[in-house]
């Protein structure tokens, strides 16, 4: 028996979680199309490149992989996670970053698609949005977890939701409430505790953040400047008794005249002494540094309804540049009170692997490519783009991260009267000079000599020359 390759061994490993022997072929070639360095990595261009002589056969053949097979996306994701973590390092501090990114699309009719914040242009456009889960060491990262956000409009549309294959147990959810979905499942799944990394948009949710300790999860997330937190000293009291009749109090409560600051407002207060330089990692040209200070607090959100318990002090981390006018950002951390300041920032900035990911997930590896509209193809697409990332971080991982050692495929050449979809040559109808070889090279040598015979004639008859 053949030596199996190292590609062949991980699509082996991954396609048990498939189901039936015969989705495996097509999960092979469109992992294998997805590391191709093609153009576009939608589904008929990797059909053609995959196997030129059977385009035809092999577009059907990948489509019905991606948009119509049931085979478990969460399952392959896991078998992802342990053929990358050996290559992350099993004894290594771990981390689970959270966030969100979005597709711009021209139509509406793809599962999801409205008009809605999208990161990737930075403001309000036509677009799907997805939320994921990494996770990641200082050495890479990977996702875990996958879903698609589902605007309300959509969820409530029946009509739509049947069209394009949303499954009934799909309600509707905010992001911040999707990510702790995904949460919960890593946690049961057993995956390595980390730490839980996010932005803004999610670490801005006290409730949010309360879930995350509640489930024995340690944080650095970011918060907005208006985020309301009690300085060190400061916060609600105790309750206390006013008299011997009635119930006696339960709740703390804030002193009259007592309130908390933004968070803002508290960076504004700190001395010069209480900020540092900090360097977090070497950058490609040189290293990143910027200035900080961090500050023992309590979150102030709605204490002022009263509190079973005092909240638990955390890290405020912020963020001021010299040269700017005022602070940048602000996150706050559960991690130990005798945490460095150092360390603070680095663990706060270890989000911007996400944002790598999502560049090469959708630069390298066809992410944003997906032309279907359902459901179920949206995420069988962005688990095989998963996928082949995947292999070769970890081929990458192996050879000391360098991308010069990653295992890519070379582009199979393809026929040369293949016109793709799209194409405006595909609107006219194929003559049969086109579908006879013969005939088609006579055809090119009359069109390179610039002389054109007329032949007047059926069809049946040049076919049969």
């Amino acid at each position: 028996m053949p030596k199996l390759s190292e590609f062949e061994r991980y699509i082996n490993e991954l396609s048990q979680a498939l189901g039936h022997r015969d989705r495996h072929a097509g999960f092979a070639d469109y992992s294998r199309g997805l590391m191709l360095p093609i153009e576009r990595k939608s589904v008929e261009p990797l059909a053609a490149h995959t196997d030129p002589l059977h385009v035809s056969a092999k577009h059907q053949s990948l489509h019905h992989l991606v948009a119509q097979s049931e085979w478990s996306d969460r399952e392959v994701l896991a078998c992802v996670r342990e053929w990358v973590m050996p290559q992350l390092g099993r004894k290594s501090k771990f981390y689970w970053i959270v966030d969100d990114t979005g597709f711009p699309k021209k139509g509406r009719h793809s599962v999801g698609v409205t008009r809605q914040y999208c990161g990737q242009l930075g403001k309000q456009d036509n677009c799907q949005v997805a939320v994921s889960l990494s996770f990641a060491s200082e050495r890479g990262s990977v996702p875990i977890d996958w879903r698609l956000y589902l605007p309300e409009v959509w969820a409530k549309d029946r009509r739509r939701r049947k069209k394009s294959g949303v499954p009934t147990g799909v309600k509707f959810l905010t992001k911040p409430q999707i990510a702790l979905e995904q949460i919960r499942a890593a946690k049961a799944a057993g995956v390595a505790i980390g730490m839980v990394l996010a932005d803004a948009g999610y670490g801005n949710e006290t409730a949010w953040r309360e879930a995350l300790s509640e489930m024995e999860l340690e944080y650095c997330v970011g918060v907005q400047s208006v985020t309301t937190v009690w300085a060190a000293g400061t916060g609600p009291v105790a309750p206390k008794r006013k008299n011997k009749i009635g119930r006696p109090r339960t709740r703390w409560q804030r002193v009259a005249g007592a309130t908390p600051l933004s968070v803002k407002e508290l960076a504004e207060t700190l001395t010069e002494r209480r900020w540092h330089t900090v360097v977090w990692r070497e950058g490609t040209n040189e290293k990143l540094s910027s200035r900080f200070a961090a500050a023992r607090v309590r979150a102030a959100h709605r204490d002022e309804e009263g509190l079973r318990s005092p909240r638990q002090e955390e890290w405020l981390l912020i963020e001021w540049p010299q040269d700017q006018a005022e602070p940048i950002k602000y996150w706050l951390s559960t991690l130990p009170a005798d945490t460095a300041l150092v360390d603070l920032v680095k663990t706060a900035k270890m989000r911007w692997r996400i944002e790598r990911d999502y560049q090469e997930l959708k630069q390298e590896f066809g992410l944003s490519h997906y032309e279907g509209r359902g459901w179920r193809g949206f995420h069988h697409h962005a688990t095989l783009c998963i996928a082949a990332y995947g292999f070769l971080l970890a081929e990458r991982l192996k050879h000391d991260g360098s991308k010069k050692n990653s295992t890519r495929s070379k582009i199979p050449s393809l026929p040369h009267d293949y016109i793709p979809r799209g194409s405006p040559a595909r609107a006219t109808p194929r003559s049969p000079f086109h579908r006879h070889p013969a005939l088609r090279a006579r055809l090119q040598h009359y069109q390179k000599t610039g002389s054109m015979p007329v032949l007047q004639c059926r069809e049946s008859t040049l076919m049969t020359q």
